[in-house]
């Protein structure tokens, strides 16, 4: 496999610059591939600094693919607690549970077979294959696409959709160290393409840049719309404890504790009482407080004076303190 000059390049810049991420430190093969599993999963749509500390402290506590499959779901939600986007915690523990029954507890090095597992698509499957397996495989996270995009100074919105990347990012070549390589690409992004005021100047492939070449950085991106939901936040109240409900009602924070909800469809002179982003959703909440008539299933009270004993979603958390300092 003969390397081309920006592979060397790359490469070269990424064995002096490289951050020292716990994910990557030199352990045995088996124990790569778990932390690989494992930081993949986080890493989805959260940032590396926020993921360091949760992953060190999930390592520590849930060392192995086998201890994973058995964990105790309540104490699992917990390390996770604070990441967001619950379900990537219960797709790994699934996916866990399949390497221990269906591949004699080894993570699977085949592409299709990775996706098979919950919570893997097309770039989890890559990143997997090239860091854990050395698979000569470019995943295109956000990094790599930033790279690539002015790189190759792709503007018009039919250059930046995903399937032309996909194409355009064999310019970058492969390497015999495929593992190294795909972070290599991910840190060049991270570190020096940032999406504001890139480091250039520290770049080791600026000068065949055409956006460097034509002193122009910024980005074009596919403009995804939010959707705009609206719901009406229940709020039950006694003996200074509220009252919070299992969801098994909407995907988002599904099976976690939230207050009673309910969503209201194109609802006039809708009053807010508090807005959060969530995913691909603007949600805008109303909330009502109601007198207890009948018991709600799958309920219970919590003590707002110990809420950090309870293991609870952000979304839960936030409505709890804007109800304390909203008395």
């Amino acid at each position: 496999m003969k390397e081309s000059i920006i592979t060397n390049k790359i490469l070269n810049w990424y064995d002096i610059n490289k951050r020292s991420l716990p994910w990557r430190k030199k352990t045995s093969l088996k124990k790569k591939q778990y932390y690989t599993l494992v930081s993949e999963y986080m890493l989805q749509q959260t940032q590396v600094i926020t993921v360091i500390p949760y992953f060190n402290r999930f390592i520590k506590n849930i060392p192995d693919i086998e201890t994973l499959a058995k964990f105790d779901n309540l104490k699992l939600i917990k390390f996770w607690e604070g990441l967001g986007y619950y379900s990537r915690v219960r797709n790994l523990k699934k996916a866990a549970q399949l390497i221990v029954k269906d591949f004699n507890k080894k993570l699977p090095s085949n592409f299709l077979e990775l996706k098979s597992l919950p919570g893997i698509g097309d770039y989890t499957a890559s990143a997997i294959s090239a860091i854990a397996f050395n698979k000569p495989l470019i995943p295109l996270d956000g990094n790599i696409e930033r790279v690539l995009k002015r790189y190759l100074y792709l503007k018009k919105e039919n250059q930046i959709q995903k399937e032309n990347l996909i194409k355009q990012k064999k310019i970058f070549g492969t390497s015999r160290r495929s593992s190294d390589y795909a972070q290599a690409l991910m840190e060049l992004g991270a570190l020096i393409c940032k999406p504001k005021n890139p480091l250039c100047n520290q770049c080791p492939i600026s000068k065949k840049c055409t956006s460097f070449i034509k002193k122009d950085f910024n980005l074009t991106k596919v403009i995804k719309k939010n959707r705009d939901k609206y719901f009406l936040l229940k709020v039950y109240k006694r003996n200074n404890k509220y009252l919070l409900v299992k969801n098994n009602r909407f995907n988002f924070l599904k099976n976690l504790n939230i207050f009673p909800m309910k969503e209201l469809i194109k609802p006039k002179n809708f009053k807010q009482n508090m807005s959060f982003k969530m995913s691909n959703m603007n949600m805008s909440v109303k909330i009502e407080y109601n007198k207890m008539i009948k018991a709600i299933p799958y309920s219970y009270w919590i003590d707002p004076k110990n809420l950090k004993n309870y293991t609870l979603p952000t979304f839960t958390k936030k409505i709890v303190k804007y109800l304390e300092n909203h008395k």
